[in-house]
């Protein structure tokens, strides 16, 4: 058994607290690597703001859940070398499947995990998520659990339609279940495809195609029904069209790839939302800047010379997420 503390981790309690009276949200960053780690370190520090390091069942797998454990305390002692003295950082498990597998990522020093019951009849979604609580908050990490289902795709979670969260169910389902936090389904969306072209309208003065608007009278109602309680959005990256043009550019082929306007991420994160997920921003900032090397330098075969830049790119929009879109700059207590 390890636990977080030892880590000089922190769980989400009191970081979800603070943000929902700052009216702010917590980024949630999912890594994979080296590099996205030291890029997400990197940028909290420089903004003092605290973070979320998340990791979905696949990326466990892939980083090996020991070398996890010491990757999260290395991170921490990073952050200090940086020159932050008291780092707020969560390792957090991203929509985990099963009872087995968050009472696993507990007990390897995870201070929070996601236990994801969505696609569940809702009493079973709510008997998972009780049973994921009752174990985790024996060694005090905090658990998220959902209500609704994300379309889309993100390693083993996927879904070809989305449906709304019922906000007539949240009092009863965080009630029963004791969960900390709660991801709701407003019309977010997994992955680099959000929308399909024809849920879209084209923007007039730049052709390109327009997502429908998040369904915030969804998020309203749940905060009337749960006010003050800690609000998730899932599937929340932007897609930045530079990133496409300049995968398209050198190489690549992505054909429709469209995101979440971060106009209406900042105005969830200014409501009980205090976590907002993002995964495929970094892989796209990621895969841009090695593509980009790979065309301009085809003899360059060193991997730092290819992954230094992608760090550096990655660096650069967590930095931009959290001071322009989150606002969770300068918010360490």
């Amino acid at each position: 058994m390890v636990n977080y503390k030892e880590l000089g981790l922190v769980n989400t309690r009191d970081m979800f607290a603070r943000a929902i009276k700052g009216g702010y949200a917590i980024p949630a960053f999912n890594f994979n690597n080296m590099e996205q780690l030291q890029a997400i370190i990197k940028a909290a520090v420089e903004t003092k703001s605290p973070v979320i390091l998340q990791v979905s069942k696949g990326a466990r797998n892939y980083a090996n859940q020991t070398l996890l454990r010491y990757m999260a305390e290395g991170a921490v002692e990073y952050a200090k070398e940086l020159g932050c003295e008291k780092p707020e950082i969560v390792l957090h498990l991203d929509h985990g499947d099963s009872f087995e597998l968050c009472k696993s990522c507990v007990d390897m020093g995870f201070s929070s995990v996601m236990i994801d019951g969505s696609h569940l009849p809702y009493e079973e979604n709510v008997a998972l998520t009780k049973k994921v609580v009752e174990y985790a908050h024996q060694y005090d990490v905090t658990v998220e659990g959902e209500l609704g289902v994300l379309a889309g795709v993100e390693d083993e979670v996927s879904a070809e339609h989305h449906t709304y969260t019922n906000p007539e169910e949240v009092i009863d389902f965080a009630t029963r279940t004791g969960c900390d936090s709660l991801a709701i389904s407003i019309g977010t969306s997994h992955g680099a495809y959000k929308f399909k072209p024809e849920q879209c309208h084209v923007d007039p003065a730049t052709g390109r195609l327009v997502p429908p608007p998040l369904a915030f009278e969804v998020l309203d109602a749940v905060m009337e029904k749960l006010p003050g309680f800690p609000i998730v959005l899932h599937g929340s990256s932007s897609v930045p069209q530079e990133y496409v043009d300049m995968i398209n550019q050198y190489g690549g082929k992505l054909e429709a790839a469209i995101g979440i306007p971060e106009d209406e991420l900042r105005k969830a994160a200014k409501s009980a939302v205090c976590k907002i997920n993002i995964d495929s921003d970094s892989r796209l900032a990621m895969t841009a800047a090695v593509r980009k090397v790979f065309a301009e330098k085809p003899a360059e075969f060193d991997p730092r010379k290819y992954l230094g830049p992608a760090r550096d790119e990655m660096e650069k929009l967590y930095k931009h997420k959290i001071l322009n879109v989150l606002g969770s700059n300068d918010k360490l207590a």
